[in-house]
């Protein structure tokens, strides 16, 4: 095996490694009530989603505070979170581009 050969097979290791270390793992607590007795939602979903850059921030210094709800009813939730998160930080990465006209 030659030299590139080897740093190729290497590198695509590599990535396969990393890739797998960012598969997600199953959310035991979906559904089950939070120590408030409530179960988060698709509208607290939003919130925590909106509120999440300040959160994170937050939860940097302070290890009492999550950025995300494990406690939650699952798809609606997630769905909620992911739409306050894209109104929060400016939607899709080209989104902005679409409405722009190009000058020749």
């Amino acid at each position: 095996m030659t030299t590139r050969a080897l740093r190729t097979t290497l590198l695509v290791g590599a990535l396969l490694l990393a890739l797998t270390a960012c598969a997600p793992a199953a959310n035991e607590l979906v559904g089950t009530p939070a120590p408030d007795g409530g179960v988060p939602g698709f509208w607290l979903g939003l919130w925590q989603g909106a509120i999440a850059p300040i959160t994170f921030v937050i939860s940097l210094f302070n290890h009492n505070v999550g950025v995300y709800s494990v406690h939650n009813s699952g798809g609606w939730y997630n769905f909620g979170f992911l739409i306050g998160v894209s109104l929060t930080l400016g939607g899709s990465a080209g989104g902005g581009a679409a409405g722009r006209r190009r000058r020749h």
